[in-house]
C-alpha cells in the first residue's frame, strides 16, 4: 500500500550529479545506505545506527517456525534502501539519535513499508520484487497476506512500548496508507481532475509514511515541536518526490535497472503521471500516445513503441517538472532547520530523488 510498484532495487549506483559533489556511499551493504550522505562523522553516525536498525529488524521477523521466519523475512533479506528508517535515523541526528525509541521508531517504520508490500503485490499479481519472486508468486496469495499481516503485529508490538502518542501517530498513517489505496483503486470521481486525484493518492500511500518516520526520528530525539512540524512536512514532500521518481524510472530506465523491466506499470494498465499528462493533451502529435496509455499495454511490439514515444514526450517533461516542484518544496522546509551536515545531507537528499537511476 505504499505506491512502492517500483522494487527497491538493492544496490545503489555512484552518483554522477555535480550538485551532490562530495557524497558518497558509506563502506556498509548496500541495502542500507543511501548515496546522498557525506563523509565524515555524520556518514560514520548513520552507517552506525542503520547498523542497529537491521539487527532490529532480523530479530523482529524471526519466529519459532522456520517458514513464517523465511517468509516474513524473504522482502528484507532481499535488500531495499531503507529509505524510511535512514530519514528517521538522520533527523534524529539534529537531537540525541541514541535517544530511548529512536531505534524502536525507525524499525516499526521499516516494518511498516516491508508488510505493505507483501500486501501490494497481492493486489498488483506481482511476480518480481527487488529482483527476486515475490512472497505471492513463491508461495500463494495467501501466505503473502498473512505475512503483512504478521509483520503489522510486531511493528505494533514495538509501538506498545514507545507510548500511546505514538501508537496514535502510527494508527494515523496506517488509516492514510489505507484510504490512498482505496482511493487508487476506486479512481478519480467523474469531473475530478485525474491528476490531482493521482497525487492526493501518493501524498497518502507513499508521503504519509515517510513523514511519520521523520516524525518519530525527530520526536524521539527530543526537538522541539516546531522543528518536528517541520521535519514531518519534508519528509512528505520528498515521499511524494521519491514515488514520482519510481514512477519515471518505469519508464526511463534501461535493461530493468529500477528493479523491475521497464514498463511495467503501462503492462499493467497503470496511469501514473506521465501517462495522466498524455491522456490530459489534445496535440495531435501525440494521438498515437493517448490511445496506446489509454489501456493496458500488452502486446510487445504496442509496448515498445509506447515506451518509446512517451521517453520522447512532453508529458513525460511535464512529469519530471512536477518531481522537481516536490522536491523544491521539500528543500524549503529546511529554512528552519539549524545549519550544517544534516540540513545539508537532507538537502543532496532532494537532489537524489530528482536524479536518481534506481
Amino acid at each position: 500500500m505504499t505506491g512502492a510498484r517500483a522494487a527497491d532495487k538493492g544496490t545503489i549506483p555512484e552518483f554522477q550529479g555535480g550538485s551532490l559533489q562530495g557524497y558518497r556511499r558509506i563502506s556498509t551493504p548496500a541495502s542500507t545506505i543511501g548515496p546522498w550522505l557525506p563523509e565524515g562523522e555524520l556518514g560514520a553516525a548513520m552507517a552506525e545506527g542503520l547498523a542497529r536498525v537491521e539487527s532490529a529488524l532480523a530479530q523482529a521477523v524471526g519466529s519459532e517456525h522456520a517458514f513464517i521466519s523465511e517468509a516474513a523475512g524473504h522482502l528484507m533479506s532481499a535488500g531495499g534502501k531503507r529509505f524510511r528508517p535512514m530519514l528517521a535515523l538522520l533527523a534524529a541526528q539534529l537531537g540525541d539519535p541514541e535517544a530511548p525509541g529512536v531505534t524502536e521508531a525507525a524499525v516499526v517504520c521499516e516494518l511498516t513499508h516491508l508488510a505493505t508490500l507483501y500486501h501490494d503485490d497481492v493486489m498488483d499479481e506481482a511476480v518480481v520484487r527487488r529482483g527476486a519472486p515475490s512472497a505471492n508468486s513463491r508461495w500463494t496469495n495467501s501466505i503473502a497476506i498473512l505475512t503483512g499481516d504478521l509483520l503489522f503485529a510486531r511493528a505494533s508490538d514495538l509501538l506498545a512500548d514507545l507510548g500511546p502518542e505514538a501508537v496514535r501517530i502510527q494508527a494515523q498513517t496506517f488509516e492514510r496508507l489505507v484510504t490512498g489505496q482505496i482511493m487508487e483503486t476506486v479512481g478519480p470521481k467523474p469531473g475530478a481532475d485525474p491528476i490531482a486525484h493521482y497525487l492526493d493518492v501518493l501524498a497518502d500511500k507513499t508521503g504519509s509514511l515517510v513523514a511519520t518516520s521523520a516524525r518519530f526520528g525527530a520526536r524521539f530525539a527530543g526537538l522541539d515541536e516546531s522543528l518536528v512540524r517541520e521535519l514531518t512536512a519534508f519528509g512528505e514532500e520528498v515521499g511524494v518526490a521519491f514515488q514520482l521518481s519510481d514512477d519515471l524510472l518505469d519508464i526511463v530506465s534501461q535493461g530493468g535497472t529500477s528493479g523491475k523491466l521497464p514498463g511495467t506499470d503501462l503492462r499493467e494498465g497503470i496511469a501514473t503521471l506521465p501517462a495522466l499528462f498524455a491522456l490530459a493533451g489534445d496535440d495531435p502529435a501525440e494521438a498515437r500516445l493517448r490511445e496506446l496509455v489509454a489501456r493496458p499495454v500488452t502486446d510487445d511490439d504496442e509496448h515498445a513503441e509506447a515506451l518509446e514515444l512517451l521517453r520522447s514526450s512532453a508529458a513525460l517533461e511535464r512529469a519530471n517538472a512536477v518531481l522537481a516542484q516536490y522536491a523544491d518544496r521539500g528543500r524549503a522546509r529546511l529554512a528552519g532547520v539549524p545549519a550544517g551536515d544534516v540540513r545539508d545531507a537532507l538537502s543532496a537528499l532532494c537532489d537524489y530523488v530528482v536524479t536518481r537511476t534506481s
